[in-house]
């Protein structure tokens, strides 16, 4: 069965868009078939990873959302970007959001539509017969986020081993609790070498109690990249690609015999939580 993944943070600058990217890549070099939707509608981006350039860009999420096209017209190819490891069995896709300034604007004054992204996700798990569907969501608690986490499969929480980031996470653990989100997992990004990753480990699943599935240090080789493709396929021996590849590994044991949440059910809390 397909498996929706949301990849999530209480705050920006996570890194959860950059893994967001190299998670999929790292499974469609498996054989599988993926797709991103960039949900990340206020601040969206994660298509400069993919080297998709904003003039080859027809439709976006943001005109699916609007009714201005369907939802697979707003899909592009990106599996070029693997390189020689692309086959005829693999497949990325990619829905991204708009860059344009009015477009985002719109979008923080009125929201979107949330359960026509809904049927809109469903659509492209079939029309793509897709294996796996990543949504990059906007960071923090707001109501589209919260029932783009109620359809996942699987949730990954984003965080750094920064005070302002635990507390904020703890809050998002709680809310996510309450939504019954059935899998929910921590990865921690950005650690300094100071820190002793086992003793850092240790305290944040005793405190948070859920289970961390990627401890990931802080390394100026992502930074230098800057976002010019994509670091597992750039540096596959990396420390950060191979706790990526353990990652994307944990993903794929993860069955997915059970039915996401029904959003309209929730549509009550979650307008109380934001």
């Amino acid at each position: 069965m397909p498996k929706i993944i949301s990849i999530h943070s209480y705050r920006g600058g996570t890194g959860k868009s950059n893994a967001t990217a190299n998670l999929a890549a790292i499974l469609a070099c498996q054989g599988k078939r993926v797709a991103i939707v960039d949900t990340d509608l206020p601040s969206p981006g994660i298509h400069i990873l993919f080297e998709l350039q904003d003039k080859h860009i027809k439709y976006t999420l943001n005109d699916f959302l609007w009714q201005k096209c369907k939802i697979n017209e707003s899909a592009y190819d990106v599996t070029s970007v693997l390189g020689e490891q692309k086959t005829e069995k693999n497949l990325i896709y990619l829905v991204p959001a708009s860059v344009q300034v009015s477009d985002i604007s719109r979008i923080l004054r009125q929201g979107f539509n949330t359960e026509l992204l809904l049927e809109g996700i469903e659509e492209l798990i079939q029309l793509l017969q897709l294996d796996y569907l990543f949504l990059d969501t906007h960071p923090g608690l707001n109501r589209e986020t919260l029932l783009s986490l109620t359809i996942s499969n699987i949730v990954l929480l984003f965080l750094t081993p920064d005070e302002q980031d635990l507390r904020g996470t703890a809050v998002t653990l709680d809310v996510a609790s309450r939504l019954k989100v059935p899998k929910l997992f921590l990865v921690v990004n950005k650690i300094v070498d100071r820190y002793n990753f086992g003793e850092l480990r240790q305290q944040i699943e005793s405190t948070h109690k859920i289970p961390i599935v990627g401890m990931m240090p802080d390394a100026s080789d992502m930074l230098q990249l800057a976002s010019k493709g994509l670091f597992v396929l750039k540096y596959p021996n990396h420390p950060i690609s191979l706790v990526l590849k353990q990652i994307a590994e944990q993903i794929d044991q993860q069955d997915s015999d059970y039915a996401p949440n029904d959003s309209c059910d929730l549509k009550p809390f979650i307008m109380e939580c934001v």
